[in-house]
């Protein structure tokens, strides 16, 4: 298992939309570099919107961002297209053997460990801008 794949594209999403700021970013030019189907980058756009990360308006091709992207951090991100509920990235599976020592305490031990991962990483996340991520791009790829 791992963290719901829809973090990467909304990450995706922010960039290109930032780095296509002079062009039309609709859903369907955002699906063709995601490779995925147009109407997943709406559900996402949709809840980047919700989120006020995006402006759109229904029937009009294009989206941008709204506010500025070294304003934008992961972290928004994480949170705007619902990612993991707080405090439960990692699962605990519920019913443990009560009558096994691993099984009666296995919750209570490694639950604390998680919730603190959890934080630890949200942490970075909040400490890392869409700018920064731009930035990153562009450089690689020698534009701007």
């Amino acid at each position: 298992m791992s963290i719901s794949s829809r973090f990467a594209v909304g990450i995706h999403i922010l960039t290109l939309i930032e780095l296509n700021k002079d062009g039309v970013t609709s859903s369907e030019f955002l699906a063709s570099s995601v490779n995925t189907n147009p109407a997943v980058i709406r559900k996402l756009m949709g809840m980047l919107k919700k989120a006020g990360l995006i402006e759109v308006n229904p029937g009009i091709a294009g989206a941008r961002l709204a506010k500025e992207f070294s304003n934008i951090t992961l972290f928004d991100v994480y949170k705007a297209v619902n990612v993991v509920q707080e405090k439960e990235l990692f699962s605990i599976h519920e019913s443990p053997h009560p009558d096994c020592p691993v099984g009666r305490n296995i919750q209570n031990t490694i639950e604390p460990l998680f919730t603190a991962a959890q934080l630890a990483m949200e942490k970075v996340l909040r400490n890392v801008t869409l700018k920064d991520v731009v930035e990153d791009i562009a450089t690689k790829e020698n534009i701007r």
